[in-house]
């Protein structure tokens, strides 16, 4: 799992949903939760929380440019690739902080990545879930998935 810490900016509900924005390193984040009965009382504007994500949800793009749908983009730059017969997990520097992408081998060699490059990570905001400061952990907020 890829961790991030992330300063809360602002959380919009609306029909059931929440909208978390946040910000980590001076890159804009958003998660999409499925609002529970309430919010625990911990998920509030100001907060020090942790963006979570899977290694498998993480995409990468070179030169990314025109309109997407995806709200999480992140600049990063290649640290490591380790490349198998069919996956690989590239390791990327953003900010402070190192996550990783698993991507088909294909992918890898497709996108001609190599040690330095600059890419864009992108993340869907429905596949970013949020936990509370690892000081004062508490259960982490349902993926939309396990509802």
């Amino acid at each position: 799992m890829n961790v991030i810490p992330v300063l809360i900016e602002a959380i919009t509900c609306s029909d059931g949903v929440v909208l978390v924005d946040m910000q980590s390193d001076n890159c804009w984040l958003s998660a999409i939760l499925v609002e529970g009965d309430e919010l625990p009382t911990w998920l509030t504007k100001g907060a020090a929380v942790s963006a979570v994500f899977k290694e498998s949800e993480l995409s990468i793009a070179v030169n990314l440019s025109g309109k997407i749908s995806l709200r999480n983009r992140l600049p990063c730059t290649v640290q490591k690739i380790e490349c198998g017969e069919i996956m690989s997990v590239v390791s990327l520097k953003f900010g402070q902080h190192l996550i990783q992408s698993a991507i088909t081998t294909r992918s890898a060699k497709a996108l001609e990545l190599n040690t330095g490059l600059e890419v864009t990570a992108l993340i869907k905001a429905n596949e970013v879930f949020l936990v509370q400061s690892i000081k004062n952990a508490q259960a982490p907020i349902p993926h939309p998935h396990q509802l």
